[in-house]
């Protein structure tokens, strides 16, 4: 007689985050096709393979709702420079980039998500000072391919640029208008947006304005928010954008480009008016406590979540100075409101660990789908290895999780039934390949583009309590 079910896990303890967040002892799951078909506790019933994990912990796969496609092959670059950190970014992502970049960058940023838990993830088409390479859909066409090939889900985030158009992207290219870019965004999202089944998704990002960005260009500003909210309501996909500030959720609300499903990232230092127009038009706020605009400002996290207003994380990731270990972003959320509030009651751990799996997958339009190990949703599991020193005693899951549980503790990973990661090995990336190509690539780009010295660590990094600016000058494009 067949098995009844394609694949059981077993395993120590099972955080569900269900509607009850239900924590199982000595429980197992069962898997059919793509899909959870059955969670129990004890003896585990017939499947076709058995996968015993004993002192492991299961929990959703963990969801990052922010993150940039390119960073990752400029990890550190200038040193704490800001200002030389986005003119990088700039003329890497607009010139240098070639589509064997972006797959190599998408690799290396995967094989650090499997290794972490990640099973899916918002990815902006570039990022830096509002880079999005959609001057064709080349770019997005990597990005995508690598997403297909690893078995983990890619939410990429494509769209215009910032004011003024026609933009430039490389000197033997022609300028590129906002209804062209727009145009790359319709054909990416016709063939890539399937999130579910293929693992691509598409997404669609406006830059941020400001209230005195208004005052020199309201009516470009208009008309194009209203390209972009068509553009929305006839694909019905999620609209994100990256780096809101006082004031610029009303104005994003006022431009008619927030609903249900939009998600802003950042969002730091939030006036009333912000607070009135989450209320009114249902966007999530995406939480990035690791980012550096959580440095120069505060995303007043259990202001909104009183508010009922949905928040999750987000990386930021990968640089310049922060990875995809979501761990560390929970644990950072955590401390970094217990201490703007010096209360250590303030955003308990089972709240951070919802905010990177079901609060996620709400504010990403998936909540039906993912986030939660529940019957008849999508078999997307990340087994912890419990037996570890900083894991011990095996007692209270959600402090090991969110305090002391790292990126490196992933044993095992299942996405859409299909287990990635079998006792820490992947199964469909090969790392020194992955990391091979990343190294070549980001050698490339770097020289390319003239900004080779700016791989360089500053040496004021010792003995000093302040990293001043080296005022260090690019030698120039050599393309």
């Amino acid at each position: 007689m067949n098995a009844p079910y394609d694949l059981i896990l077993t395993c120590a303890t099972m955080v569900t985050m269900d509607v009850d967040r239900r924590v199982l002892e000595k429980s197992w799951i069962a898997i059919t096709d793509d899909r959870i078909a059955a969670i129990g506790t004890g003896e585990p019933p017939a499947a076709t393979t058995v996968i015993d994990r004993p002192g492991m912990i299961a929990l959703p796969g963990l969801i990052d709702a922010h993150s940039h496609a390119g960073h990752g092959l400029v990890r550190g670059a200038g040193d704490g420079d800001g200002e030389l950190w986005f003119r990088i970014c700039e003329d890497i992502y607009a010139g240098a980039a070639t589509p064997a970049f972006w797959r190599a960058e998408a690799q290396l940023a995967l094989l650090e998500r499997l290794m972490g838990g990640v099973t899916t993830a918002v990815s902006l088409l570039g990022g830096g000072a509002d880079i999005y390479r959609t001057d064709t859909p080349e770019a997005g066409d990597a990005h995508c391919a690598a997403t297909r090939a690893s078995g983990l889900r890619t939410i990429m985030a494509v769209g215009p640029g910032r004011l003024p158009f026609p933009r430039q992207f490389g000197p033997d290219r022609a300028p590129v208008s906002f209804e062209e870019q727009m145009a790359v965004c319709e054909d990416l999202m016709s063939r890539h947006d399937d999130v579910l089944m293929q693992g691509t998704g598409v997404a669609l990002i406006f830059p941020v304005y400001t209230p005195n960005h208004m005052k020199e260009n309201a009516p470009e500003i208009r008309t194009m928010s209203r390209a972009m909210r068509d553009l929305q309501d006839r694909s019905g996909v999620l609209f994100t954008q990256d780096g809101h500030r006082t004031d610029t959720i009303a104005l994003a609300a006022e431009l008619g480009l927030l609903s249900t499903k939009a998600a802003l990232s950042h969002s730091i230092d939030l006036s009333p008016a912000d607070f009135e127009a989450l209320a009114l038009t249902g966007a999530a706020i995406i939480h990035n406590p690791s980012a550096i605009m959580s440095i120069r400002g505060r995303c007043p996290v259990p202001e909104l979540i009183d508010a009922g207003i949905t928040v999750c994380l987000g990386s930021d990731a990968g640089a310049p100075d922060r990875g995809f270990d979501m761990f560390r972003h929970m644990a950072q959320a955590m401390h970094y409101h217990r201490r703007h509030f010096q209360d250590a009651g303030i955003l308990p751990e089972g709240k951070a660990l919802e905010m990177c799996t079901i609060d996620a997958a709400r504010a990403l339009g998936l909540e039906t789908e993912i986030g939660s190990l529940e019957v008849g949703k999508k078999a997307d599991i990340v087994l912890l290895d419990g037996r570890r020193a900083h894991l011990w005693p095996p007692v209270m899951p959600l402090n090991r999780i969110t305090h002391f549980a790292n990126a490196a503790d992933v044993n095992t990973v299942i996405v859409n039934g299909r287990v990635l990661l079998d006792d820490r090995k992947p199964l469909l990336i090969l790392p020194n390949d992955v990391l091979a190509e990343a190294e070549a690539e980001a050698n490339r780009v770097f020289a390319v583009s003239g900004h080779a010295d700016a791989r360089r660590e500053h040496a004021q990094t010792w003995g000093n309590h302040r990293k001043q600016t080296r005022g260090y000058a690019p030698s120039g494009s050599k393309q």
